[in-house]
């Protein structure tokens, strides 16, 4: 290897909350002399790590710019409230949004849910992170909600999470205006986002990781069904040429043979050129064969008691013995 020869690597970004390590087993499986580098990111830093070089591909939350990124969504995470362990919201299941209608609901600022309007009532000030709500939630301060790989990663014993639905939407007696008794839940939607101009083979090794690709699996273009149906069976003019020469070629040189007239076989034999071929016969024997090239009509010659030759050469009739 010459000193300007960097071998290959793959660098990639994830925000806080996701958890890439089946992805990277599978790769060092596959690519084992590739080595692959993860890249801590915030959610505010992903698409400038992408764009600037400092990564190859990033796991983020949408949404993301699609103006010189490409992103496949992955999956979409359940949404869940953050509260005290002694909050009366921990003796249920779930929680739904008019649950949260008289609690203070912190917003921080790199919030990845996308809110029509946030339930609750909002506190004084939005903190920075999750990182810094979590911890206003644990000093009693308000509720907290964000994607449930988030409530996992900031976990604290005297915490926990309860996932948040939304409300019935069903007409009621008011009116459409109150049909609603509180906003609509959003998920948070993970994806693998790279810079499209840098659509890389390692890029498209990843792709093929995340969707569940095996190593058997070829991003090649399959056949098209009407060349494999074409290879797998025999042409038709192969089958037509046979069938021709069984035939005798649309009324050309073929023969007809028929049953017994008076003990003896028919034949006769039909000309392309003819309109209407020699037909022999006899009684008790079998009459020669005439040719009925070029003739418009056919004449029937036979033997009384002999028997013909089977052939006729240039319309004259078998010799009888």
């Amino acid at each position: 290897m010459t000193g300007s020869e960097v071998p290959p690597s793959f660098r990639l970004a994830y925000v806080p909350g996701m958890t890439p390590t089946k992805w990277v087993r599978i790769w060092n499986e596959r690519l084992a002399g590739v080595p692959l580098t993860l890249v801590a990111v915030t959610a505010a830093e992903a698409a400038g790590a992408l764009r600037h070089g400092d990564a190859d591909a990033a796991l983020l939350r949408l949404p993301v710019d699609r103006a010189d990124l490409s992103a496949i969504p992955l999956y979409t995470e359940t949404t869940v409230v953050v509260i005290p362990k002694d909050h009366v919201g921990a003796a249920v299941e779930e929680l739904s949004v008019a649950d949260l209608a008289d609690e203070i609901v912190l917003h921080p600022l790199d919030d990845t849910l996308e809110w029509e309007r946030p339930p609750g009532r909002p506190a004084f000030e939005r903190p920075a992170t999750t990182a810094d709500a979590v911890e206003l939630v644990a000093a009693g301060v308000g509720l907290l909600v964000v994607p449930q790989s988030l409530a996992r990663l900031y976990h604290r014993k005297d915490l926990t999470y309860r996932p948040l639905t939304a409300p019935d939407e069903e007409p009621s007696a008011a009116g459409p205006e109150s049909a609603l008794s509180g906003p609509s839940v959003p998920g948070s939607r993970v994806a693998l986002s790279w810079p499209e101009a840098r659509t890389t083979d390692l890029v498209e090794e990843f792709i093929g990781i995340v969707r569940g690709r095996t190593v058997n699996s070829t991003r090649g273009p399959k056949k098209a069904p009407v060349a494999q149906e074409a290879a797998g069976r025999p042409t038709r003019g192969g089958g037509g040429a046979a069938r021709g020469a069984s035939a005798g070629g649309s009324k050309s040189g073929g023969t007809k043979s028929g049953g017994t007239k008076g003990g003896g076989p028919r034949s006769g034999a039909r000309s392309g050129g003819a309109k209407g071929g020699a037909r022999t016969g006899g009684g008790t024997g079998a009459g020669g064969g005439r040719s009925a090239k070029g003739a418009k009509g056919g004449r029937s010659t036979g033997g009384g008691k002999g028997s013909g030759r089977g052939t006729a050469k240039r319309g004259r009739p078998g010799r009888a013995s």
